[in-house]
């Protein structure tokens, strides 16, 4: 993606491999920046404190985490250590612990001596198969956006499952980006996503970089619009998906749905096949959902008139905090992947 006439993947290791660079998406969309993480530790914090994060880049960004640990230590203990923690770091995106196993099993092949330049090799093509994948997305879910023969296309987003939240192109929004290249008038709503504002934040600033027109809305606004009219389709991104069709996504996606539902609106969830859960099937196996500190909801960042960023508080009671809710597959209409797209009930399928 270019970012001001200049292009950027939203991780990219060192050509010495002692460190990767990443942007720091705390920061946006008042400040593009750019960090360095030179350890395993540095890895976790970026993970757990959503400097990076969206499912993909998050198991990619795990990866590079193991081979970080591995120039330290390439021992069968320390590579144990590190896929621990990693796995521990945020719990309901099944792509981390997907890349990690990946790696544990590359990593055993080899002996001590070589763990480490295979280790960041290995992560580098995660990170390319991460963009070949969402590519394919892209191509996949295209389709299905020009049967909709409106214009503009009106589409309506929750949270940013762009390219921010991969290594680039993006999962809901490939099929965006792709169509737009086409010609295809395009307009985004999108959901701002409490309480940490990430389609305000990450899509609002990447949809402005491509040129794509869209608008800011609150969480609660989608429903109205849907009655209004003035929504021809939803897609939205997943965190775990299991093996018939339940997808676990950013909280407020299940409302999104009820309301496409009760509209005859299409509802498509845009995914790589590494987010589907071969463990999760049905409602009586229930994975984790992420719990997050209850003070997110009562913090709000911004930019003051001297454009200083700062948090302040905006409330004093107690707050629940859940991260993510689950949509169940009868109000989805198709989950769009690299390999096409298919019936919810039958993702599992494309796995054989």
């Amino acid at each position: 993606m270019f970012v001001e006439g200049k292009f950027h993947r939203t991780i990219e290791a060192s050509s010495d491999f002692t460190r990767v660079t990443i942007i720091d998406q705390t920061t946006l969309p008042f400040e593009f920046k750019l960090i360095d993480l030179k350890s395993l530790e540095d890895v976790i914090q970026a993970i757990k404190f959503m400097q990076v994060r969206g499912a993909p880049l998050i198991g990619v960004t795990s990866a590079f985490g193991i081979a970080l640990a591995m120039n330290n230590d390439s021992s069968d203990q320390s590579l144990m250590k590190a896929a621990i923690s990693l796995k521990e770091s945020r719990p309901t995106a099944v792509n981390l612990a997907w890349a990690v196993n990946k790696m544990l099993k590359h990593l055993k092949g080899y002996d001590f001596n070589h763990r480490a330049n295979v280790a960041w090799s290995y992560a580098n093509e995660l990170a390319e198969e991460d963009i070949k994948t969402n590519k394919n997305i892209g191509r996949a879910g295209l389709p299905l956006l020009k049967e909709i023969k409106s214009s503009p296309l009106n589409i309506l987003t929750h949270c940013n499952a762009g390219w921010l939240a991969t290594i680039d192109h993006g999962t809901a929004l490939s099929p965006i980006y792709q169509a737009f290249e086409e010609g295809v008038d395009i307009h985004v709503w999108v959901d701002e996503t409490r309480p940490r504002n990430q389609g305000m934040n990450l899509t609002a600033w990447e949809l402005t970089q491509a040129k794509i027109p869209h608008t800011v809305i609150s969480d609660n606004t989608g429903g109205l619009l849907m009655q209004q009219g003035k929504v021809d389709c939803v897609i939205v991104g997943a965190d775990r998906i299991s093996i018939d069709g339940q997808v676990c996504n950013k909280i407020g996606t299940y409302l999104k749905a009820l309301a496409a539902k009760a509209h005859n609106i299409p509802f498509y969830v845009a995914a790589p096949l590494s987010t589907v859960d071969k463990n999760f099937m049905g409602e009586h196996q229930p994975f984790e959902i992420e719990c997050r500190d209850p003070d997110e909801l009562l913090r709000i960042k911004g930019m003051n008139n001297d454009g200083i960023i700062s948090e302040v508080k905006i409330g004093l009671s107690n707050a629940y905090n859940p991260a993510f809710d689950i949509t169940p597959p009868e109000y989805i209409s198709k989950i769009i992947c690299e390999k096409g797209s298919s019936n919810p009930e039958s993702i599992g399928t494309l796995l054989l």
